[in-house]
């Protein structure tokens, strides 16, 4: 009792009126000892900040894209829908690592509303891809063939060189929040679930070159391409959304067996669709062209033809993902059974 009095008077700063109780069992074997607290100061709430590498990357992510939307907005001379896709990626990717960074701080992980084994780390793979995809897509459209000298160049520039140091800061981030083998882990700190955010995010991709302009109408083959991309994506988004919110267990059939008959079924639809797409947007007999019309030339970022070259790889890369996401889950079933 003294030293609980002596703890709590250093806490508060002050003394303490404590009342101790007794209760003694008849056999007097066991007993136990109640305090109350009579007269309590006010208690300043403190912070005890431990930094840690997986912190610093945060922190070198949270600056670097912070640096890259500042100055891509404030002298780039931005304008049109690329534009604004590339500020998206490096704000949304700030604003994303300044609240796990909150949170991570303030100790809120046991009162966030999803699974915190399973966010970061998701958030982290899809703001890899995110900064990934504005490093290319920022200097394609903004860099290449542009004549003018000046500050308005030298903020493009800097903008894209922050951005491609966002995209090394996040991928050193999933690289130390992945799962180690024997690890307990979230499912989405595994490998297949890293790439079942690889998934969603090429298929959003392929859906923006799709869309403008459309070109998924022309044949009835290749709306079968447009279905295999919807479907896989809406099944992959709505995986990583169970995860994440841990309602998994609500499942009426196992999880594990789910993702692996899921998978061999994604990978026989994207094997159709690597197949389709070429050959009726490429081949003559379905009026496609093989060779790169000439006025691709002077055209300004991406023709219509090289989105179409960009959706046949980007079909053939989730088909590859998918696959290799088939032998995790399969082992996962079979192997550790």
């Amino acid at each position: 009792l003294k030293k609980r009095r002596e703890h709590l008077g250093s806490v508060t700063g002050e003394g303490l009126d404590l009342h101790c109780h007794t209760n003694w069992n008849k056999g007097g074997k066991s007993f136990y000892i109640s305090t109350r607290v009579t007269r309590i100061t006010f208690i300043m709430p403190f912070v005890v900040l431990m930094p840690s590498r997986l912190m610093w990357a945060r922190l070198a992510a949270l600056v670097f894209t912070c640096v890259a939307f500042s100055v891509a907005s404030h002298g780039g001379g931005l304008n049109g829908g690329t534009a604004d896709w590339s500020v998206f990626c490096w704000a949304f990717s700030f604003a994303g690592t300044l609240l796990v960074l909150l949170v991570e701080i303030l100790g809120l992980q046991s009162r966030a509303p999803v699974s915190w084994n399973n966010f970061p780390i998701t958030f982290a793979c899809y703001a890899t891809l995110l900064c990934l995809s504005a490093s290319i897509i920022f200097p394609l459209y903004f860099l290449k063939g542009y004549p003018y000298q000046g500050e308005v160049r030298d903020h493009r520039i800097v903008a894209t060189v922050f951005s491609c140091l966002a995209t090394v800061a996040y991928f050193v981030e999933v690289c130390m929040a992945r799962a180690r083998p024997g690890e307990v882990a979230g499912y989405m700190a595994t490998v297949p679930g890293l790439l079942k955010v690889c998934e969603t995010f090429v298929a959003c991709v392929i859906f923006v070159f799709v869309s403008d302009p459309v070109s998924y109408d022309s044949h009835a083959a290749v709306k079968w391409c447009m279905a295999v991309y919807c479907i896989c994506f809406v099944i992959s988004a709505a995986i990583v959304v169970l995860c994440i919110g841990e309602c998994t267990g609500c499942l009426p059939f196992p999880f594990a067996r789910f993702l692996s008959a899921y998978a061999l079924l994604a990978v026989l639809m994207y094997l159709t669709a690597t197949i389709i797409w070429p050959v009726f947007k490429f081949d003559s007999r379905y009026s496609g062209s093989s060779r790169r019309p000439d006025y691709c030339r002077n055209s300004h970022g991406l023709c219509p033809w090289d989105k179409l070259v960009a959706v046949a790889v980007l079909t053939a890369l989730n088909f590859l993902i998918y696959l290799a996401d088939l032998a995790y889950s399969a082992r996962l079933v079979f192997v550790t059974a």
